[in-house]
C-alpha cells in the first residue's frame, strides 16, 4: 500500500522553481534516501510533501488523503518531520523537549497523560539517549541534539518519518546506529541523506535530484551506478557488496574506475 505520494509536484521558495514535475511512490515500512548536489533542492522538495511550504503545482497523498485537506493537527498525526537545522529549545529538558512530540495526541489544552514518560523514555533510548532525559537541552552536543529531535520525531508515534540530513553531525557510529534503530522500527521512512555510501548500504530505495528534477528513482545498485554517480556528482565510483552483510557500499574518488562494479569486498 502506498504511504507517501506526489504527482506533477513542483516547489518553490519566493517565488521562483526549485523543482519541477516530481512524481514519487513510497509504499509503507519502505525507506527511500533522497540524494542530489548541494542546493539540489533536497529540502524544499521535503518541506513541500510535509506541507511546511505550499506546492506550486500538483498534489501531495499520505495514506490517500490529499495533504491540502488536512489541518496542522492532522498532519502531524499521520506525519513526524524532522529538519537538518532544527534544534531544541535551550530552556528545555530533554525529556519536556522529546515530550512535545505527543502533543497531536493529546485533547487541546491538555498536559501530559499518563504513560507519556514511557513513551518519551522509549523515544530517547532508540536513539541511546535516556539517560539524558532529566538533562538540559543546551548541555547537549551538536550529535546529541540531533538524536534527541529524532527522539522527539519517534515519540510524535506516526507511521511515516520524513528526515532531512539525519545522519548530519553524527561520528560514524552513531550514523550507523541511527540508521539502524530506524530500520528496526518498520516504520515508512524518506530521508535527504549526504553520504551516498549510507544511501546505497541503508536503504531500500533511492531518488536522485539532479537540474531541478526528479533524475532517477530505483534500488541502490540500480540507480548509485557509477556512470550516474559521475553524471551527478562528478566524482568516479564503485560498488562494493560485502559478503557478510549483502549490503552495497560505494567508494568515491579518482582511484574508483567509473566501469566497474564489484560484487565483493576484497
Amino acid at each position: 500500500m502506498t504511504h507517501l505520494t506526489s504527482h506533477g509536484l513542483t516547489c518553490a521558495i519566493g517565488g521562483h522553481p526549485i523543482v519541477s514535475g516530481v512524481d514519487i511512490d513510497i509504499a509503507k515500512g519502505e525507506m527511500v534516501a533522497l540524494v542530489g548536489r548541494n542546493g539540489s533542492g533536497k529540502s524544499t522538495l521535503l518541506r513541500t510533501l510535509v506541507g511546511l511550504l505550499p506546492a506550486v503545482t500538483g498534489s501531495v497523498h499520505v495514506d490517500g488523503a490529499d495533504l491540502r485537506t488536512l489541518t496542522p493537527r492532522q498532519r502531524a498525526g499521520r506525519l513526524a518531520y524532522v529538519g537538518q537545522e532544527e534544534g531544541p529549545p535551550e530552556d528545555l529538558l530533554v525529556g519536556e523537549m522529546v515530550a512535545m512530540g505527543r502533543i497531536p495526541h493529546r485533547p487541546p489544552w491538555s498536559v501530559g497523560a499518563k504513560g507519556e514518560r514511557r513513551i518519551v523514555l522509549d523515544a530517547l533510548a532508540s536513539v541511546g539517549l535516556a539517560h539524558k532525559v532529566d538533562h538540559p537541552c543546551q548541555h547537549m552536543s551538536g550529535g546529541e541534539r540531533r538524536r534527541a529531535m529524532l527522539a522527539r520525531g519517534l515519540a510524535q508515534g506516526t507511521d511515516l518519518l520524513v528526515l532531512d540530513e539525519p545522519t548530519n553531525h553524527l561520528d560514524v557510529h552513531h550514523q550507523i546506529q541511527l540508521l539502524d534503530t530506524v530500520r528496526g522500527l518498520g516504520r515508512t521512512v524518506l530521508a535527504a541523506v549526504h553520504d551516498l555510501s549510507l544511501a546505497a548500504s541503508h536503504f531500500d530505495r533511492v531518488a536522485v535530484l539532479h537540474e531541478g528534477r526528479l533524475h532517477a528513482v530505483g534500488a541502490p545498485t540500480d540507480v548509485l551506478t557509477p556512470a550516474l554517480v559521475r553524471e551527478v556528482f562528478a566524482v568516479d565510483a564503485l560498488q562494493l557488496t560485502d559478503p557478510s552483510t549483502g549490503r552495497v557500499h560505494l567508494t568515491l574518488g579518482p582511484g574508483a574506475p567509473v566501469a566497474t562494479t564489484r560484487k565483493a569486498l576484497a
